[in-house]
């Protein structure tokens, strides 16, 4: 399997995974067959044209679609279950701790994709900027990101455990 950094690797728990696979199978499955019995009953209605209902279930559909390709997506990438090491070194599935340099705070995050939502704690995506800086960094490195408004902030990576769950 590929390393955890790979950028195209989704660390997810199996928790999100499992629930990630039962609306995948839902959708690509009876979703489908329900989308598709709303669109039939709307085009039975007649002029398509003027059919609020049979656009509507158009436009779901397409949602539903675009969800299935992108479950499909993590599905195919993710590596789930086991957490990284802990080696000190951030990477997806880690329970990170940083100190913004220059002032007291620390933030404590999951390093992970934003699948992992129902996470007891806020979820850090590698693919933002400051997720992006900070993988593969050690603990006592520093890294420095980009703001939206283009000014740059740097942080002290404090911990980097992995995440055992809630």
């Amino acid at each position: 399997m590929a390393d955890s950094r790979d950028e195209n690797v989704t660390w997810l728990t199996q928790e999100a995974y499992d629930r990630l696979k039962a609306e995948y199978e839902y959708l690509s499955g009876p979703g489908r067959v329900e989308i598709a019995k709303k669109i039939e009953a709307a085009r039975e209605e007649g002029d398509l044209r003027e059919n609020g209902g049979y656009h509507a279930a158009k436009d779901e559909q397409g949602k539903m679609e675009a969800r299935i390709f992108h479950l499909r997506q993590i599905l195919d990438n993710a590596r789930a279950g086991k957490p990284p090491a802990a080696d000190g070194v951030v990477e997806p599935g880690m329970t990170v701790t940083i100190r913004f340099v220059g002032d007291d705070d620390e933030v404590t995050f999951l390093l992970a994709s934003r699948e992992e939502s129902g996470a007891p704690i806020d979820v850090y995506s590698p693919k933002s900027p400051l997720g992006a800086a900070i993988n593969g960094k050690k603990v006592g490195d520093k890294a420095t990101y980009a703001l939206p408004n283009g000014r740059q902030n740097t942080v002290e990576i404090l911990e980097a455990v992995p995440y055992i769950g809630s």
